[in-house]
């Protein structure tokens, strides 16, 4: 394990990076965003994430590369919530009208303080004041990434000083074989429940993923414009496989306590020569997997999954899991 100053930001601190290694994954965590920036699995020889070369490059970020996504992942309608009867207008920092990833400030975008590492694991911290972004309370967040064997898990806690919400998530990008785009992979998700949406946000609450044609309990094609939010539990729970990612060669398998997950095929992506090696991400380059509660849970009938207030601890875990096929 490693910790390096990799860079400086504009306000002249110091851009963390830190390196953790188990017998069989290597990661590079970034202090900016909680990033992920970079993972490899002996024997295989293509990185298993999406990630900027340059840590930089992670201060703009419009796709949310590798970073942990919050105080509340995907989209608030209407970029307003109402908490204890009050309320609250948000930062509307995706056209105007909703709410991403906790707003333009969103814990993806802060530098994070490394708290405590060892050699396969770091633990990251970053505080978002009263008001930030239009949010009530102070929020303690902690993220710790941790190497075991050939499975990485990511843990996200939280603790807040007031009623709040809080839905935090990572927001990884996958591509197991190197190549340009997902193409070759085949994805299975062990859940027939998804949420309809119009323009990202929630029309009703789940439905049948077969009425979508996104019935993936067997493995497929990732299929083109996925962008959707699949629903496993009204509430978090003991981790349980979700979803299992393959391509020639290597498998996946994501396990979260998470109620729900977003699986967007990254055909939004636009980086040219910015990647790790210099690669160019480009239309479905990678696969977003991202383990959190139901979009726009304060504003809807399952508003109990971003609830949190100060007797309450926020907890998420989730593990990816590797192996080289024959």
């Amino acid at each position: 394990m490693t910790v390096t100053h990799v860079a400086s930001l504009p306000d002249g601190s110091p851009l963390l990076g830190v390196t953790l290694r188990s017998d069989q994954l290597t990661a590079k965590v970034l202090s900016f965003g909680a990033a992920l920036q970079d993972l490899r699995l002996e024997g295989h020889s293509s990185p298993l994430v999406l990630g900027y070369q340059n840590p930089l490059d992670y201060l703009q970020n419009p796709s949310y590369l590798g970073v942990i996504v919050g105080r509340v992942a995907n989209r608030i309608s209407g970029g307003a919530i109402t908490v204890n009867g009050a309320r609250y207008e948000l930062d509307k920092n995706e056209s105007g009208t909703t709410t991403l990833h906790g707003g333009r400030d969103g814990c993806s975008h802060r530098n994070w303080d490394v708290l405590e590492h060892g050699p396969s694991h770091v633990s990251l911290g970053c505080v978002l004041p009263d008001g930030h972004m239009g949010f009530p309370g102070r929020l303690e967040l902690t993220a710790t990434y941790r190497l075991n064997a050939a499975s990485l898990q990511v843990a996200l806690t939280a603790r807040t000083d007031a009623q709040t919400v809080c839905n935090p998530a990572p927001h990884i990008y996958f591509n197991l074989d190197g190549h340009a785009d997902i193409r070759n992979h085949r994805l299975q998700i062990d859940t027939n429940q998804v949420l309809p949406t119009d323009q990202g946000l929630p029309i009703s609450g789940p439905i049948s993923a077969e009425t979508l044609g996104y019935d993936l309990r067997t493995p497929n094609a990732v299929p083109q414009g996925l962008d959707h939010h699949f629903c496993f539990r009204p509430a978090s729970g003991p981790l349980q496989k979700m979803a299992q990612l393959s391509a020639p060669g290597i498998a996946m398998e994501l396990r979260s306590t998470a109620p729900g997950l977003q699986v967007y095929d990254g055909s939004g992506l636009s980086v040219q020569g910015a990647g790790l090696r210099g690669a160019d991400y480009g239309s479905r380059s990678g696969l977003a997997l991202e383990p959190h509660g139901w979009i726009d849970a304060p504003n809807q009938p399952w508003s109990h999954q971003s609830a949190l207030g100060p007797d309450d601890i926020f907890s998420a875990e989730t593990e990816f899991s590797f192996e080289v096929l024959a």
